[in-house]
């Protein structure tokens, strides 16, 4: 349980707050190597419910940190902020999203992909890390994905390259700034 909290990536039904049992100094060093074990081998399996975000991704001042992008559309009223913090493209608390899901597939490859977008933003708004007011969303917690589209997707309320579509201060985009000095 503490660990979801730490990580903020779920939201916990369970509203109890259990006290930690007293563990003899053999039982909590292996129980202190268990959860090692897990947040090594949850990831891999997808389940990111207790992973923490390290100290050094989520310091700016990170030698590998990089810039802050952005996202606007002002007919939407997004004005979205994100980093690439490690593996996840990470859309930042107080950016603003849309409210509704509004794209939609023509073919059935993007449908799907739609459907899975508009369920993610979904989730989102319901577990109120978007917090839906007067016809705007607001992110209330930093929201890791596993792809800058994604995350574009989410922000805009409908498919996007995200590649493309966020922006660094001095204009460069997500996928210049990732491909810069690869040539």
């Amino acid at each position: 349980m503490e660990l979801a909290k730490q990580a903020a990536r779920v939201t916990l039904a369970n509203g109890n707050d259990p006290q930690g049992r007293k563990l003899s100094e053999a039982q909590a060093s292996d129980m202190e190597a268990f959860l090692e074990q897990l947040q090594i081998v949850l990831p891999v399996l997808g389940v990111n419910a207790i992973r923490v975000r390290s100290a050094s991704a989520s310091s700016p001042q990170a030698a590998d940190a990089s810039p802050v992008f952005s996202l606007v559309n002002k007919k939407h009223n997004v004005n979205a902020r994100a980093q690439q913090l490690g593996d996840e493209f990470t859309i930042l608390e107080g950016s603003q999203a849309v409210a509704v899901w509004a794209g939609t597939g023509k073919a059935e490859s993007t449908e799907r992909a739609h459907a899975a977008y508009r369920a993610r933003h979904q989730q989102l708004v319901a577990d109120r890390s978007i917090a839906v007011e007067g016809g705007s969303g607001l992110l209330t917690r930093d929201i890791p994905f596993s792809s800058p589209s994604t995350a574009a997707a989410v922000a805009l309320g409908r498919s996007s390259n995200g590649r493309i579509e966020w922006k660094s201060a001095d204009g460069q985009s997500f996928g210049d700034w990732e491909n810069r000095g690869v040539e």
